[in-house]
């Protein structure tokens, strides 16, 4: 059996369907991809708030695993459901800045920020760590290299937040736009 006999397979239907899902996320991405390069800081701005329900909802799921854990220690109970306490707080910090009379853009920009510095300070580090066990997945000089990029990047993430995330949103923007272009002109086609 060849690849041309299972798409004959296929119902017109199905790929009349992933047609119309991919014309709609490319559509949506151009829009989104526009969005961030014409108006960046309100996108930024979305971004922190997306962040924040994120972590509220992670930290009530959290505080609900302590609750329905009921295979774990008393002491892993508590602990989860501390770090849900504390994945909950930073959720409504993100949301809503108790030292402002509002919504506090530049807080909830920095918060992001350092969220993202964070996260890839901690993935160059896993590429610096799977570098030095032996792994063959990938070259190790390339492994040292991402772990290094990533590390640098995190700390100007940090160091620099207004300008980490306009250059991030900049290039994730363009980047869109090109992946939803791409994405059109690579339908799949009707059998």
């Amino acid at each position: 059996m060849t690849i041309a006999d299972i798409e004959r397979q296929i119902p017109e239907t199905v790929v009349g369907a992933v047609r119309g899902t991919v014309i709609f996320s490319a559509l949506v991405g151009l829009a989104v991809g526009i969005a961030c390069l014409v108006w960046p800081s309100a996108t930024i701005n979305v971004l922190g708030i997306l962040l924040g329900i994120a972590l509220v909802v992670a930290g009530l799921f959290r505080i609900y695993q302590s609750f329905a854990a009921t295979y774990l220690s008393g002491g892993l109970r508590f602990a989860l459901g501390l770090i849900g306490l504390m994945i909950l707080w930073a959720g409504i910090v993100v949301l809503w800045h108790p030292a402002s009379d509002g919504w506090d853009n530049d807080y909830r920009a920095w918060f992001l920020a350092v969220f993202i510095g964070i996260g890839w300070i901690f993935q160059g580090l896993g590429d610096l760590f799977g570098a030095t066990t032996g792994s063959r997945h990938s070259s190790v000089w390339w492994a040292i290299f991402s772990g290094v990029v990533a590390i640098a990047a995190g700390i100007i993430m940090i160091a620099w937040p207004n300008l980490g995330l306009s250059t991030f949103v900049w290039v994730s923007g363009i980047l869109l736009i090109v992946i939803s272009i791409v994405s059109l002109f690579n339908l799949p086609k009707k059998v």
